[in-house]
């Protein structure tokens, strides 16, 4: 077996988790590559960088909270590589392994105890001029307002047809998997990772009737932006980059998926009781 492991080098007490995976994963002769940011940050040199050509990688760990799990989803996504996530952040809704169990889980892992769980991936591409800091979302991808400029005007299409004018702060465009995520903080719908929409939720609306909306996702989502700065924000799974209005973009369900390893009782209704506190007495 190998793995790569991925991390944030700057969160608290990474380079001991990191070593005691390490030594695990040494005792059990499992082959081990780091990430770029793992071997110069934290001086694990004497391990090979991910990718490497010769190697094929049967896991992907990502060692933080859900941020640093895009990130390795980022990375690893081209390789259909599925990934456990070992949770350093607060809600992790994707890294929901806590390093307390850490021991457990992975010998689970190396024993082929588990499950694999496949989730969508939303595809963005933008007219011609302008240029995305991505073009495939596991979370969301989102539109907004640059700086401390006024609200933008978004007019959004679904596969051709004009659906509203959304005079807004911004616009999320989600998936299930999102829905937890930039979506939820800003009132929008939660949907369970196997249910197959897309979510549309505006930020901060002008118009108190604009509400979230979910629809099939099959369908095909157009934005053209209007702003007094001639600009807007775009932003791909936190990925940001400013483009001009003249730029439009277009999104769909991309044809690829990100491959999550499930293991144990962790599961999404799992993690909304426990993140959440839903079924908790007051």
């Amino acid at each position: 077996m190998t793995i790569a492991i991925f991390g944030n080098a700057m969160k608290g007490n990474i380079r001991e988790e990191v070593s005691h995976i390490l030594e695990f994963m040494q005792l059990r002769g499992v082959e081990v590559l780091l990430s770029q940011e793992l071997r110069q940050e934290l001086d694990f040199r004497e391990y090979r960088p991910f990718p490497d050509a010769e190697e094929d990688i049967d896991f992907a760990l990502s060692v933080g909270g859900d941020g640093t799990f895009l990130t390795t989803a980022a990375a690893v996504g081209e390789y259909n590589i599925p990934i456990l996530g070992i949770n350093f952040g607060n809600l992790g809704f994707l890294a929901d392994v806590r390093t307390k169990d850490v021991d457990l889980i992975m010998e689970q892992l190396v024993r082929g105890q588990y499950t694999i769980e496949q989730r969508s991936l939303l595809h963005v591409e933008c007219s011609e001029g302008g240029h995305l800091p991505g073009t495939e979302a596991l979370n969301e991808v989102a539109v907004m307002k640059y700086g401390l400029s006024s609200m933008i005007t978004i007019e959004a299409s679904v596969n051709g047809t004009l659906l509203n004018q959304y005079e807004a702060d911004g616009l999320i465009i989600a998936t299930p998997t999102g829905s937890t995520a930039y979506n939820m903080s800003v009132g929008g719908p939660l949907m369970v990772p196997q249910a197959r929409g897309i979510l549309l939720t505006p930020i901060a609306s002008h118009s108190l009737n604009v509400r979230p909306l979910v629809v099939p996702d099959d369908w095909q989502i157009n934005l053209r932006i209007k702003s007094r700065t001639g600009s807007y924000m775009v932003s791909v799974d936190g990925r940001s980059q400013i483009v001009s209005d003249a730029v439009t973009l277009r999104i769909e369900k991309s044809s690829r998926t990100i491959k999550l390893v499930q293991i144990g009782e962790n599961s999404f209704l799992k993690s909304l009781k426990d993140k959440l506190l839903w079924g908790k007495s007051n």
